[in-house]
């Protein structure tokens, strides 16, 4: 059954509310990465831990920059999606998204079975490169 106006209206408020979030937090992110000076971080006089423990901090205040970068190109997807009238279609099957499915995770593109399959297939976790 496809999605209703109503429905539709009430996914695309969700995505709006999560886009002015994450655009807020990574303004945020991204006004405190240039603020943070390594000295800073790591104190007056700077030992291997403390260079390890300031690497570290950067490392991850980056990958939550983009972490949310990546997860507002995904919602700016869903929202180009809804304009075009193909919002709620699986990218994979071309069925249907459910709807319970929308409403916990509203910029997803792919059906629960095909998010099973690609995560399967193509998400792997990382391996060290050490």
């Amino acid at each position: 059954m496809p999605l209703t106006p109503e429905q539709l209206q009430e996914l695309k408020r969700a995505l709006t509310k999560r886009r002015e979030a994450l655009e807020t937090e990574a303004h945020a992110d991204a006004a405190k990465a240039r603020e943070d000076v390594f000295s800073q971080t790591a104190g007056p006089v700077a030992d291997s831990g403390d260079e390890a423990t300031a690497d570290l901090i950067s490392d991850v205040e980056n990958a939550e920059l983009s972490r949310d970068l990546q997860e507002l190109r995904e919602i700016n997807a869903a929202l180009a999606r809804m304009a075009g009238g193909a919002y709620g279609t699986c990218i994979d099957c071309g069925s249907e998204i459910e709807l319970e499915r929308l409403r916990r995770q509203p910029a997803a593109q792919r059906c629960f079975n095909c998010q099973s399959v690609f995560e399967k297939t193509f998400l792997q976790p990382g391996k060290p490169t050490l």
